[in-house]
């Protein structure tokens, strides 16, 4: 039987967004046992919840500024979408709240502290609210952890609430990441923001993790037990097949924020050297034009922006070459020390080629490494010779496919992840029990 789990977290199921790693944790558990708070302001689709519950900046800044409004709206499975929708379609169309919506998500110490003052507990500890929490009556609490102050707040009202555990999803390293300033607004947000999240550890439960990297770090810090939950990846497998050195496929799909937009010009700048007609293909729903210029400028870069993600699958499959990257500037680094993207699931299933680019202290990067299942460089100077290795040895590409195979059995099978998932939760609400 299913443990009764509230999910408290920024962005609900949406397939161009969560769906990926919330497969992997609750892919085969039943819907009725799985409800959901967030704060986005799109609508929800339908997925793993049977009920969600949403509130927003703008239903509370309606209320901080006297407005008689309700905060929090409720959506029953039945009323969700079921196609993939957009994720940029918000319930509020106000042009005002969305833009101030785009404002506050340019995460800075400033706004952090300003929308958890937006986001005083008198505000969305509403009477509605527990009505539909002591309907649901949960039995742990998964914290899909964020760098913002309100997620982790609901999670731990919800679980003293009830006396349950907290199980932490943790991806990126929110709470170690620190950087040396003088502004005293940071200073504050740190500091107020590691002391919230320590009651979160001290509350009781546990936590999955992206990686063993970041798991060994906050077990050790924080007295957990907590277990890596790789992703999973819905990528069919397909047969080898040697690069098409004359016409090659090059593809990368995703962010090209944190230093990574740089990483792929030089790529697509090497790839031009090796052969003038040879380009790098980027899909990126990122749309600053500083971000994109980098690329947009470079004449071996087909740039298409944002496309579905069944397109995304399909174009992985059929690729020659799929491209994970990162950035090699210090404050890159540490963003993504301890990050595992879903482009390495997708890539160690697809059966294509992998090149991996950027700093070996990045967690893809080192994680892609020791898999042995890539060519991977951390050197620019190496750049091209990689690229050459890669694309010309099909004794190698044959070796990479094979440990492929091997790494997804190993570490991404979705029946595993779940297994671990479900152990985690089992364990972490028979002990806070017997505590």
């Amino acid at each position: 039987m299913d443990r009764r789990i509230l999910i408290v977290g920024t962005v609900p199921y949406n397939k161009k967004m969560t769906s990926r790693a919330f497969d992997a944790y609750f892919g085969d558990m039943n819907r009725d046992c799985l409800c959901q708070i967030f704060s986005h302001p799109m609508a929800p689709q339908k997925g793993h919840c049977a009920s969600l519950y949403q509130i927003t900046d703008a239903m509370l800044l309606r209320k901080a500024m006297g407005k008689s409004t309700v905060v929090g709206r409720q959506w029953s499975y039945d009323e969700l979408s079921d196609s993939s929708g957009d994720p940029s379609d918000h319930v509020d169309t106000s042009r005002v709240f969305r833009k101030l919506y785009r404002i506050g998500s340019r995460k800075n110490a400033f706004t952090c502290l300003l929308r958890k003052g937006l986001w005083a507990k008198r505000r969305w500890c509403t009477e509605q609210l527990n009505a539909w929490l002591d309907a649901f009556k949960p039995e742990c609490v998964f914290l899909s952890f964020s760098d913002d102050f309100f997620i982790p707040e609901i999670a731990l009202y919800v679980a003293r609430r009830f006396d349950i555990p907290i199980v932490s999803s943790i991806g990126d390293d929110y709470y170690f990441n620190d950087r040396f300033s003088l502004n005293p607004f940071y200073i504050i947000y740190r500091s107020k923001y590691k002391k919230l999240i320590r009651s979160v550890f001290s509350h009781g439960g546990s936590a999955i993790y992206i990686s063993d990297k970041i798991r060994d770090k906050y077990n050790s810090e924080f007295m957990l037990d907590g277990e890596t939950v790789y992703l999973s990846s819905e990528l069919e497998h397909r047969a080898f097949r040697p690069v098409d050195t004359l016409d090659p496929s090059i593809c990368y799909f995703g962010n090209i924020r944190q230093g990574r937009n740089e990483s792929l010009s030089m790529i697509a700048s090497a790839l031009g050297t090796i052969n003038p007609a040879y380009r790098l293909t980027v899909c990126s729903a990122q749309n600053d034009g500083d971000i994109v210029s980098v690329l947009t400028k470079n004449p071996h870069v087909d740039f298409l922006g944002a496309i579905p993600y069944e397109e995304v699958k399909r174009r992985s499959v059929e690729s020659d070459v799929l491209v994970i990257v990162e950035g090699f500037k210090q404050k890159h680094i540490n963003a993504t020390r301890y990050s595992l993207s879903t482009k390495a699931s997708d890539s160690i299933r697809s059966g294509a080629a992998i090149f991996v680019f950027g700093s070996p202290e990045c967690g893809v990067i080192e994680y892609m490494a020791d898999t042995g299942c890539a060519e991977v460089c951390c050197d620019p100077k190496e750049l091209e010779a990689s690229l050459r290795h890669l694309l010309f040895s099909v004794e190698f590409q044959q070796k990479c496919y094979t440990r492929a195979e091997e790494v997804y059995e190993e570490n991404h099978l979705p029946a595993h992840s779940r297994a671990v998932f479900r152990q985690v939760v089992e364990k972490a609400v028979d002990r806070y029990g017997t505590a």
